[in-house]
């Protein structure tokens, strides 16, 4: 998703103004819990330049894009790039509407090898890709790409291949995993899958890593939404916990998850 960047210095809180824009935000909605907190992360660097990174409520990520002397700094860059790109998802022009529909499944399309009849056919992607657009009718753009991480993970996973192997229409999928969450279990699930596929091509893990780990600086330097990349790093860097733990000792695959997702956060 591209983002709006200004070229001047901000001089405004924009911390302050980023925590407001969603506090009011949920407080429409009627949410008044822990779910309208922005959270912040911060890698740890011995110094400079520093990277913070700015999860939004639903799970949007952002990250600062300039070269930043110190955390204060990286921290108020991210908050500037959510900012701007929380503002800018509450055009009409970023809401899924039925010709924001029409017009992206013709790009669909021409960006394919099938036709504008398969929009009709939950069993092609086309068809599950219109699906999944009619039934998020209305909700903004980064709502909507907040519902599609998890497929996006479970494509990358390999999981969605294996489900089409079996019995379960791509419309039984969507309408399934529409339901739930991106939460630790979830993490914790695919990471199984991580490990499982390193006992087939070991080393797989590392290698996975470190393309994830690029793709979230090149994503980052861009100034663009950053969670898929950003859990992707997550999900593989807990398997590489658990690998490690396993190296060290012997003990079950449960106790070895909740130690390494402790340990990683």
């Amino acid at each position: 998703m591209p983002s709006i960047m200004e070229g001047t210095k901000c001089h405004v809180n924009v911390v302050a103004m980023l925590q407001e824009f969603w506090e009011s935000k949920q407080k429409q909605k009627g949410v008044f819990s822990s779910e309208g907190t922005v959270v912040y992360e911060s890698l740890n660097s011995p110094g400079p330049p520093f990277v913070s990174y700015v999860t939004l409520p639903g799970g949007s990520c952002f990250g600062n894009f300039q070269c930043c002397l110190s955390r204060a700094e990286a921290r108020r860059d991210a908050a500037k790039v959510a900012l701007i790109n929380s503002l800018f998802n509450e055009l009409p022009c970023r809401r899924i509407t039925k010709e924001f529909i029409m017009e992206s499944v013709q790009e669909a399309v021409s960006s394919t090898s099938g036709t504008l009849n398969d929009a009709d056919d939950p069993s092609t992607s086309i068809g599950a890709y219109h699906y999944m657009l009619e039934s998020n009718m209305g909700k903004t753009m980064l709502e909507f790409q907040e519902l599609m991480i998890v497929f996006q993970l479970l494509h990358w996973n390999g999981s969605l291949k294996a489900l089409r192997e079996t019995k379960c229409s791509r419309q039984e999928v969507i309408s399934y995993y529409s339901q739930y969450s991106l939460d630790e279990r979830m993490r914790s699930h695919m990471a199984l899958d991580w490990l499982m596929k390193e006992q087939e091509t070991p080393g797989i893990i590392s290698q996975e890593l470190q393309v994830a780990l690029r793709e979230l600086e090149e994503t980052r330097k861009a100034g663009q939404e950053l969670r898929f990349y950003k859990e992707k790093k997550e999900i593989l860097g807990l398997a590489l916990s658990q690998l490690y733990c396993d190296h060290a000792t012997i003990s079950s695959n449960d106790d070895h998850l909740s130690l390494a997702l402790r340990d990683y956060r």
